[in-house]
């Protein structure tokens, strides 16, 4: 008879082994999980690093000076892999607009064709204009353009001449940089407000409310233009940057702060919360150690969330000429060109920031809707 062996442990099974693993997942690697498993969470994670990436290293991925001047309300050149002949080639190119020598038989004016003698070759990595990458690194790289240095125009030109797509990009590290920064001023704002107004109660709380009441009553739009307009024109762009952004954050944080509140109430009344006030905890104790972790979830669901609305504010407000400044571009700021009927009308293409507005608007939804299902499944 075969010996059994009381002492040896019988093998785990892969469920088992997942149950295991699975019941020693921190806080983040659970909501990770729970990410991960929505495309649309995901699908918006990665045009959030994308944007982000793009904002950072602006300079590299536009392929012109963004202040660089050509030909006014050119149309986008479109990207080809055929030749004169319509042979296909490996190596992309464009062929520019120039002026044939035939006259138009009733405006007398050259006609414009393309000029199938001499195609623009494109590459990725190519010289082009000068630039400091992160303002500090001398550097003339450009991710994509032409081989040669000669201006190409993917998204067309404005009515300077200045490209499109160069210039949408770069304005991309402005109204990033306005709705990041105003998303991080009214989160630290809001959150504090709402966590020392929902712990401490009472009177305090009570007057605290009627004033977060009071800002919440304010008509925002005529306030934002009443306000941005006390700037005098000659102002430096740093300082008018800066005051549009104090102004939208001292009327973002109001909504934020009664959000955390609403969470602070709720976990106050917790077991351990009152067992951490029985034992002595201090009050700053118990707010940073027990309340804020948990409201944490809720305000990082919040900020993805309200990073769009920042952005399509500033569109908003650069579009009436309220937000940016020449010479720094901004979505907003590019849509001015947009104001006529006429001009949407024979240049479509100068709607192009619009695409821009929406990618973002849409990735930081997505990213939002996700994480709010990862942080709170039920």
């Amino acid at each position: 008879m075969l010996a059994f062996d009381s002492s040896a442990t019988p093998p785990t099974t892969d469920i088992e082994t997942k149950k295991q693993s699975r019941g020693h997942e921190s806080y983040i690697a659970l909501v990770w999980r729970r990410l991960r498993r929505s495309w649309t969470g995901m699908a918006g994670l990665v045009l959030v690093v994308l944007l982000l990436v793009m904002a950072i290293f602006a300079d590299f991925f536009a392929p012109m000076d963004p202040k660089a001047t050509d030909v006014g309300f050119a149309p986008p050149q479109m990207m080809s892999f055929h030749d004169k002949d319509g042979n296909f080639v490996f190596q992309p190119r464009v062929y520019a607009l120039s002026d044939s020598e035939e006259l138009d038989p009733v405006t007398f004016q050259p006609i414009v064709g393309v000029d199938y003698d001499n195609p623009r070759l494109l590459g990725f990595f190519v010289k082009g204009a000068e630039y400091r990458l992160l303002g500090l690194i001398p550097a003339n790289r450009h991710f994509f353009g032409s081989t040669d240095g000669q201006p190409v125009h993917f998204l067309g030109t404005d009515k300077f001449g200045r490209d499109v797509l160069s210039r949408a990009i770069i304005g991309s590290r402005i109204s990033l940089t306005i709705a990041l920064t105003v998303v991080f001023i009214v989160t630290i704002i809001g959150t504090t407000v709402g966590m020392v107004s929902g712990y401490f109660g009472g009177t305090f709380d009570v007057w605290l409310q009627r004033f977060v009441e009071l800002v919440l009553a304010f008509p925002q739009l005529p306030l934002y233009l009443a306000l941005t307009s006390l700037i005098p024109v000659t102002a430096p762009t740093n300082v008018f940057l800066a005051f549009v952004i104090a102004v939208m954050s001292a009327l973002g944080w109001a909504q934020m702060s009664r959000e955390v509140r609403g969470k602070t109430l709720a976990l106050a009344r917790i077991d351990y919360v009152r067992a951490a006030m029985a034992v002595g905890a201090t009050d700053t104790r118990i707010i940073m150690q027990h309340i804020f972790p948990n409201v944490m979830s809720h305000v990082i669901v919040a900020v993805t969330l309200h990073i769009p609305s920042v952005v399509l504010l500033e569109s908003f407000l650069g579009f009436l000429g309220f937000a940016v400044k020449p010479p720094l571009i901004s979505w907003g700021l590019m849509l001015q060109d947009t104001a006529t009927y006429s001009v949407i009308g024979s240049y479509p293409w100068i709607l192009s920031p619009v695409g821009f507005v929406l990618v973002t608007v849409f990735a930081f939804n997505a990213l939002g809707d996700g994480l709010r299902d990862a942080v709170d499944p039920y």
